[in-house]
């Protein structure tokens, strides 16, 4: 469990099957994620399910819920996909609508990258945006990621060729951004 100043994050429970339902759901929240709106009860039912008793410091995905300690509401999550014999992970974020532009997603963000490079010594962190979402690719760089390029027309996602942003920061450059914020 990784907290911070308005936020939870924690393993999923069987009971936020269907609050991940319904901001799934929404089509605006699920227009660049790999999964399509609607997404049903008995699929987050089964990614629940599939999440159960995984390690957070395995290599593969897991992914965090994220919770606002105030009222306990889900907000969202945080998927982070170690790698390369865990010297390196992949991060995506949703957020719910309602959630969304009141800095709970640069607040998740900001603590699961601190978490693996300050806490658990990964060398890098990246993320991969589509082209046409700037609200993630601005969240990224607010936190502390850099864009290191961009591969024009190279997904074919939900029907047409989109633009892929990379996106990276590593423990170096965490540590000197830290101390300049």
């Amino acid at each position: 469990m990784l907290t911070t100043e308005r936020l939870v994050l924690r393993p999923f429970r069987a009971a936020d099957a269907p609050v991940l339902s319904a901001y799934r759901s929404d089509p605006a929240v699920a227009r660049y994620q790999g999964w399509e709106a609607p997404y049903p009860l008995e699929a987050a039912d089964a990614f629940v399910a599939g999440l159960d008793g995984r390690d957070p410091r395995a290599e593969g995905w897991f992914q965090y819920a994220v919770e606002r300690t105030a009222d306990g509401v889900l907000v969202g999550d945080v998927g982070v996909n170690r790698h390369d014999e865990g010297r390196q992970a992949e991060i995506g974020f949703t957020l719910a609508a309602a959630h969304q532009g009141q800095g709970y997603g640069a607040e998740a963000v900001r603590r699961v990258v601190h978490f693996l490079l300050a806490e658990e010594g990964l060398h890098r962190v990246h993320a991969s945006v589509d082209g046409r979402n700037e609200r993630s690719a601005r969240l990224l760089e607010r936190v502390g990621f850099r864009r290191e390029g961009l591969e024009r027309q190279s997904q074919w996602w939900k029907g047409e060729w989109t633009d892929d942003l990379r996106y990276a920061v590593l423990a170096s450059e965490w540590s000197s951004f830290l101390a300049g914020s």
